[in-house]
């Protein structure tokens, strides 16, 4: 980590322009500088790596998928990934809910809610991926960016924006509006990946898709600041995600110095510091993920080789579970 630095974006928790510098590079090995801010322990890029616009409606999915719209192996994937997100969210399910899913990708999880008999909504920014899942799974998607979208106010009890908000050039601005979208009961589920992670390999911390990097108390205190109030948070087994569920019943922050975190930077900042190339492969966690992707490979392989429509392969997917969810609701 280098010594304290200005930026050209203000923290977007504290306001704070005074930072220190936790890389130079992206996962890509591309220029990409990654700031701290010394107040609060909020992570940024700085400055920008691309027009964020553009790069989600045009590049971000053929960079990452190398598809303008899901391969089945995709759809197998996050068809399970949609599983597991269930399973997170379930106890907000005893009964029929107005659901928005933000960020809706290839519209697996939004079908998944659907096929339970809940009414969904969706917003996604790239074109080919939203066109699929209208096409396929029939969803009411708006396609666009969630800051550009139309709903009125209190439409819905929950929310969810999984792995987008680390995506988008004003987080606090992105809180606020799925706040005011939230019934006075309803409940927001954001997740992101956790800056303290050290699960991934130490070059991949960093990369140009996430202008922004959370962890648990930056991400409470910033939707804090918005009037979310936070229940409860989960840590994935690998330390590599946190998914927190807020409602929005916490008064705004009165004044900036509420958003300061106090040791926080200090905190994220050792944590980046000791991990090491050498301490990363002397642990387990990257010969267990070199496994589970060589397993993954080969089971994705096995339930794609008879190809269908994603419709078709989700369907079989999430059959016991519907079936499961309609003899516990009657």
């Amino acid at each position: 980590m280098q010594g304290t630095k200005d930026c050209s974006i203000p923290c977007n928790l504290c306001g704070g322009i005074e930072v220190s510098i936790l890389s130079t590079r992206s996962r890509s090995g591309n220029p990409l500088r990654t700031v701290i801010c010394r107040a609060c322990g909020l992570v940024w890029s700085d400055p920008r790596p691309h027009d964020a616009r553009q790069f989600y409606e045009e590049q971000y999915r053929l960079a990452y998928k190398h598809t303008y719209s899901p391969k089945p192996k995709h759809v197998v994937r996050a068809g399970k990934v949609a599983l597991s997100r269930l399973g997170k969210i379930e106890q907000l399910l005893p009964s029929r809910k107005t659901v928005l899913d933000v960020g809706t990708g290839g519209g697996e999880f939004a079908y998944l809610l659907q096929s339970l008999g809940h009414v969904v909504n969706g917003i996604e920014p790239n074109r080919g991926y939203a066109d699929h899942s209208i096409q396929q799974y029939g969803l009411t998607v708006q396609v666009g960016f969630v800051q550009d979208a139309t709903f009125a106010p209190a439409s819905f009890d929950i929310v969810t924006i999984w792995h987008v908000l680390e995506h988008t050039e004003d987080p606090g601005f992105i809180l606020a509006r799925l706040r005011s979208w939230l019934k006075p009961d309803g409940v927001l589920v954001v997740e992101v990946p956790n800056v303290e992670a050290t699960c991934q390999a130490p070059h991949s911390t960093f990369h140009e898709a996430h202008l922004y990097n959370f962890n648990v108390v930056s991400l409470r205190r910033l939707a804090k600041k918005q009037g979310l109030h936070e229940t409860s948070h989960l840590i994935s087994q690998d330390g590599g995600n946190i998914t927190m569920f807020f409602t929005p019943k916490e008064p705004l922050l009165a004044d900036p110095f509420s958003a300061v975190i106090p040791g926080n930077c200090e905190w994220i900042s050792r944590i980046v510091r000791q991990h090491s190339a050498l301490r990363h492969h002397l642990s387990p966690a990257p010969y267990v993920r070199v496994w589970q992707r060589l397993c993954r490979s080969l089971e994705e392989r096995r339930e794609t080789s008879a190809l269908g429509s994603g419709k078709a392969i989700l369907d079989g997917l999430y059959a016991p579970h519907v079936r499961t969810h309609v003899l516990t609701c009657v």
